[in-house]
């Protein structure tokens, strides 16, 4: 089996692939930063806006695990070209080759205004856009992207709406938020082979989690990993969250603070 990782030069990629990597198994790696392939690895240099280059890198390929793009914010029109663009000729791409199983990197940042809950009960798995930034909105259209290509084309896809990803939880919100590079590789094992269109939360089962995990684990995601080992470290630096902050209270936590958007 042959999976092309896009943005394989990115903090995702670099956690992801020796994770990945299985018997039988060879990684294509896309980034227009240089990476070294090890074992089980391809390299391909290649722009995600740019279709003959998308074209080749897709050559033979059996499923996509797409990561490339714009990773935090920048000016509207660096986010169209790589993120909107980019999405549109990868899945392009994709579907010119056949290829069947598509896992999208999208992120909490298409819902960043989304708020807990009253109740208590999670934030759905298709909770509707709300984004937070040029970002989330180009995430939501990444999701959008995802849905076309499926209902029109029959391509399996599923969108992971991804929380915050590193060896461990640095801040009390990363308590809520966090996903172990384990489960996240876990994630997109079962994204990979998941039928149909699914929007799936990319989060571990924290006991702080206020994100659905419904969606994930009905394509046969497990997650085996919870922020709580860190917690204590982190609340006896920072103190236990005030949940009604909206950095504990929106989805999207510090980006939804006005004074990140400039003038608007």
């Amino acid at each position: 089996m042959r999976i092309l990782m896009t943005g394989a030069a990115g903090k995702v990629g670099t956690l992801l692939r020796p994770r990945l990597a299985r018997d039988g198994r060879t990684l294509r790696l896309s980034d227009i930063t240089p990476v070294e392939a090890g074992p089980g690895e391809e390299w391909v240099a290649a722009d995600l806006a740019d279709p003959a280059a998308m074209a080749g890198a897709m050559k033979g390929v059996d499923a996509v695990l797409h990561l490339g793009g714009q990773s935090r914010e920048h000016p509207w029109a660096d986010i169209v070209e790589a993120n909107i663009n980019g999405t549109q000729v990868l899945l392009e791409a994709a579907h010119n080759e056949g290829v069947e199983h598509v896992v999208l990197m999208g992120s909490h940042h298409a819902a960043g205004f989304q708020t807990r809950p009253a109740d208590g009960e999670d934030l759905p798995d298709y909770a509707f856009p709300r984004p937070d930034t040029y970002y989330g909105v180009s995430k939501v259209v990444t999701e959008a992207l995802g849905s076309l290509f499926h209902d029109r084309f029959g391509m399996n896809v599923t969108v992971i709406r991804l929380g915050t990803c590193n060896e461990g939880s640095v801040d009390t919100r990363g308590l809520a938020t966090w996903i172990s590079p384990g489960d996240l590789t876990r994630l997109v094992e079962a994204a990979l082979v998941a039928p149909g269109y699914h929007v799936v939360w990319g989060v571990s089962d924290n006991a702080r989690r206020w994100w659905s995990l419904r969606e994930a684990e009905s394509i046969g995601y497990v997650s085996r990993d919870s922020s709580e080992s860190h917690a204590a470290a982190l609340i006896a630096e920072h103190g236990e969250p005030d949940l009604s902050e909206p950095l504990h209270h929106r989805a999207g936590g510090v980006f939804t603070l006005k004074e990140l958007g400039g003038s608007w």
